[in-house]
């Protein structure tokens, strides 16, 4: 099993995030599971890479040739990918991965979390997708998440799909009971709501 984390090349301002990252891609080592992720040796990034490795766990990178070039790439993990675009980089960590868990980060760990709910709900995959909410990080979003919901723009049962803890052993445990919705009986759904 291989957990794919979506995660910032920042480490954040404050050390939770750091400690929490680290923890969890440890834990996750230590059950077994091999982690996915986006290839570079900084921030949160490097943080879980470093981690899991600590842990004797398999790490795999993937990462775009252009921040190859920049030096930003992880010399130490398993596997690494080396990818030509950003498009790439996100199905082959789909592709590779059985699940995923967005820890904090900026616009990039947005992309690739919005992304993948986006494939989910359209079926491109049936994989869990979590939020390792640490110290509250994500509560603005889920908050933005439910307001979707109650204007119209997002079923219920797709903003159901955002799996959130802040406890590994839990996330990891809405994770193997997670049941992708069936895209047919959206669609009908939809279609009678328009009729």
């Amino acid at each position: 099993m291989r957990i794919a984390i979506y995660c910032g090349a920042n480490g954040g301002h404050d050390p939770l995030y750091r400690q929490a990252a680290a923890g969890l891609a440890a834990h996750l080592a230590r059950q077994g599971i091999g982690l996915v992720y986006g290839g570079g040796n900084v921030g949160l990034m490097g943080v879980i890479a470093d981690a899991a490795l600590e842990a004797g766990g398999k790490v795999i990178g993937v990462i775009p040739q252009s921040l190859m070039e920049k030096e930003l790439g992880h010399g130490g993990v398993t596997e690494l990918h080396v990818v030509r675009s950003m498009h790439e980089r996100k199905q082959m960590m789909v592709d590779l991965s059985d699940g995923f868990i967005a820890l904090p980060g900026g616009f990039g760990t947005l992309d690739e979390l919005f992304e993948t709910l986006t494939w989910l709900q359209l079926s491109f995959h049936g994989k869990p997708v979590g939020l390792f909410n640490v110290n509250g990080f994500f509560d603005g979003l889920l908050q933005f998440l439910d307001h979707m919901a109650s204007q119209g723009f997002l079923r219920q049962v797709h903003r159901n799909c955002v799996l959130v803890s802040d406890n590994p052993d839990d996330l990891l445990a809405q994770m193997r009971a997670f049941q992708a919705p069936d895209l047919g009986k959206w669609i009908e759904t939809m279609v009678a709501a328009e009729r």
